[in-house]
């Protein structure tokens, strides 16, 4: 059993320290607050800390949920919170790999509902579509995820926005990454570095 304690607190700093670097791919195309709305949901998540990991694995995901869709503003708190909700739905209290890819492409078909977003949309759907595949066909290794990650949030650069605040810049979203994909990208290469023991 992974320890959430741990994952929670590598997830929360991940994206902290990432906040300005989220925030200026924002600015470029969209509201320039991503990387600070993600600040304050994660900063919420780790001020409740104690309150989260005193609950099961399935009650403390959706804890988590909730205080991203209450504190994240923008889009990303519903989108976010709509993903730990879903997970927190289709996960028992003891995970295997197999339940892990199961339930992430169930979160993803929620992403997907939520947002009224698909595939190739220039969207945090780029990066958590193809890793949800890649962990359900039994190949995947922590290193394939996190390149897997990686290279989907950069293939958001070229694309042009068809959903988000970004699509409203038609053509002139292409050439920047998108701050979604970006900010999945850092969570799942945390968890990735959480359950091999890296910090």
């Amino acid at each position: 059993m992974p320890d959430l304690g741990k994952l929670m607190d590598i997830v929360a700093s991940r994206i902290i320290a990432h906040a300005e670097e989220l925030t200026a791919l924002d600015s470029a195309i969209g509201d320039a607050d991503h990387g600070l709305n993600m600040k304050r949901g994660f900063d919420a998540v780790l001020a409740d800390r104690a309150n989260i990991l005193a609950k099961p694995l399935p009650e403390a995901l959706k804890a988590i949920g909730m205080t991203l869709v209450m504190k994240v503003g923008g889009a990303s708190g519903p989108l976010y919170g709509t993903l730990f909700m879903a997970l927190a739905k289709e996960l028992p209290a003891e995970p295997s790999l197999a339940n892990l890819a199961r339930a992430l492409t169930a979160a993803v078909d929620a992403v997907k509902a939520r947002g009224k977003a698909d595939f190739d949309n220039k969207t945090m759907l780029d990066v958590l579509g193809p890793v949800a595949r890649h962990l359900g066909n039994g190949t995947a290794t922590f290193d394939s995820v996190r390149e897997l990650a990686h290279s989907r949030a950069e293939a958001t650069v070229p694309m042009k926005a068809i959903r988000g605040r970004a699509s409203f810049l038609g053509e002139r979203s292409i050439g920047h990454m998108d701050p979604g994909a970006r900010s999945s990208e850092l969570m799942i290469a945390a968890v990735c570095d959480g359950l091999e023991g890296k910090e």
